[in-house]
């Protein structure tokens, strides 16, 4: 095997994490006409994994690649992430079709097999709907062993493994794999860097694939799913202040709480 890392980080985007989201009008799904859009924040810390890596020089990166499937509007975070070290990307134009886990899972495995990758580092989960199942699926599509839910990521250069720290029920647990293997992050993971402005006008030089979803003919991407309603969760009710515990005792009795 290659001793030099080829890696591939799937980014989403999605609605900012600091905009309540709203149901639209039809209460069929989140409005996402007028609202502000980034980068997935699971996947920001990969692609600050992924160029951590490469700076630690303790192992050779030879690519790292973005890789993004939905709207036109995604080569914004493609250009984000490009400007944070990543060194080319793909474009998967989804235009306005709703792709589920499962098909954005196969189609990341024909990208991983074009990009001859051997080390994968995506978010656990998106923000928007909280999934926390692609990774997994694309494992087990492409046959590779699988680290979820990383706090810290260590790669041993000499037998090309990784040693990947997860947090757990009543501590931490430490998993060791051999490449090539599918990595997601967790938010304790890192911190991820900002752009800089420079940075962000030379991302746009970097090579970019663009292409559809029209191009995997042998994939099928009908959903599995069919969203009957959406709807804003039930206001929470005011909190009661309690003079005693005795009070304490006799509000939790009258909820049935005790």
């Amino acid at each position: 095997m290659s001793k030099a890392l080829r890696i591939l980080v799937p980014i989403k985007r999605v609605i900012d994490p600091q905009i309540r989201p709203r149901i639209n009008a039809a209460a069929t799904a989140v409005q996402k006409t007028g609202v502000q859009f980034s980068v997935n924040p699971f996947d920001d810390i990969a692609v600050e994994e992924a160029v951590r890596i490469r700076e630690a020089k303790k192992v050779a990166v030879e690519s790292i690649h973005a890789v993004s499937i939905g709207p036109a509007k995604s080569q914004d975070s493609l250009i984000t992430a490009l400007a944070k070290g990543a060194d080319s990307a793909t474009l998967v134009d989804a235009k306005d079709k709703e792709l589920e886990p499962l098909a954005v899972s196969k189609i990341l495995q024909k990208i991983v097999e074009k990009q001859k990758s051997n080390l994968v580092i995506m978010g656990k989960q998106a923000t928007d709907d909280d999934s926390n199942n692609t990774g997994q699926m694309l494992a087990g599509l492409l046959g590779w062993p699988q680290a979820t839910n990383a706090a810290k990521v260590e790669i041993d250069e000499a037998n090309m493994r990784a040693k990947v720290t997860r947090e757990v029920d009543g501590g931490e647990e430490v998993v060791s794999a051999a490449l090539p293997l599918v990595v997601t992050t967790d938010l304790r993971l890192n911190t991820p860097r900002y752009v800089t402005l420079p940075n962000k006008m030379k991302a746009k030089k970097k090579p970019m694939e663009k292409t559809t979803i029209e191009a995997f003919t042998d994939i099928d991407l009908e959903p599995r799913l069919k969203v009957l309603r959406a709807e804003e969760p039930p206001a929470r009710p005011a909190g009661v202040k309690v003079g005693s515990v005795d009070e304490l005792v006799a509000k939790l009795k009258e909820v049935k709480a005790i």
